[in-house]
């Protein structure tokens, strides 16, 4: 198969169900000539491999929690052992505790903050720094994020993650560069994700969406966000790093 990505050893993380945008980035991936291997962990492990089997050919996955050092210090010989390497990853990966989200930013504790931003922006640093010993050959790290410049309602603490996430993004652009290796984001709008249902009022991001996006916005569709995803994994895209690319209908560009 030949195509955008053929030849490229990614790994995906974060897919969960079929609506996940890491299992159409996985799927887009495959059809454009990668091999594939998805990560998950605990309970999330058994659901990963029944959804992995989905794609247009059954992918393999490994189990891979971002705040075990155990499994970030074995990563690259996992990804020696099943692929030969890694070209791109995909970083799908965010959570906060319901305490530190729905308006309880004032009161929410420190270690509820603190799982949120381990989990959600610190992951991103730790998986690079594990992927890089098996990219031999550079390649693109990829992140989700949501635009993180303005304070969204309910959003708290998640929102606070993200935008380090945008932070932790650039300093690893600046710091992998001489390896060969962009890290890049894309900012989706609102799409009814696993993620989606954890967030507080999630029905007054799709009435914002629809309002204000130029381009208008589907929250079911999230191939727009996997293509972008996608592409920046590629090769097309040579020399951009430390870049935020929104995939929102517009929405980031307009006032109200």
């Amino acid at each position: 198969m030949s195509g955008l990505l053929a030849g490229k050893r990614l790994l995906i993380t974060g897919v969960l169900t079929e609506a996940s945008i890491a299992f159409g980035v996985a799927r887009l991936a495959q059809q454009q000539g990668a091999t594939v291997l998805l990560s998950g962990f605990g309970r999330g492990l058994s659901i990963t491999q029944r959804i992995g089997g989905r794609l247009p050919q059954p992918a393999d996955t490994i189990e891979l929690d971002v705040t075990d050092p155990a499994h970030l210090d074995a990563l690259a010989g996992v990804l020696r052992d099943r692929m030969g390497g890694c070209d791109g990853v995909l970083h799908a990966i965010g959570f906060a505790p319901e305490a530190a989200l729905g308006g309880n930013f004032l009161n929410a504790s420190w270690e509820d903050v603190a799982t949120a931003v381990h989990v959600s922006t610190y992951s991103l640093a730790s998986l690079a720094r594990a992927v890089l010993p098996s990219m031999d050959n550079g390649g693109a790290i990829v992140g989700l994020d949501f635009d993180a410049t303005v304070a969204w309602p309910a959003y708290d603490w998640m929102g606070v993650a993200k935008a380090g996430l945008e932070s932790c993004a650039r300093y690893l652009a600046r710091d992998l560069g001489s390896r060969g290796v962009r890290v890049n984001l894309v900012a989706a709008g609102p799409l009814r994700t696993m993620a989606a249902k954890s967030i507080p009022g999630f029905d007054t991001y799709e009435a914002v969406w629809t309002a204000r996006a130029p381009l208008g916005w589907n929250v079911s569709d999230t191939e727009p966000a996997a293509r972008a995803c996608v592409a920046l994994l590629s090769d097309w895209f040579p020399a951009t790093t430390g870049e935020i690319v929104h995939v929102d209908g517009g929405v980031h560009a307009v006032g109200a």
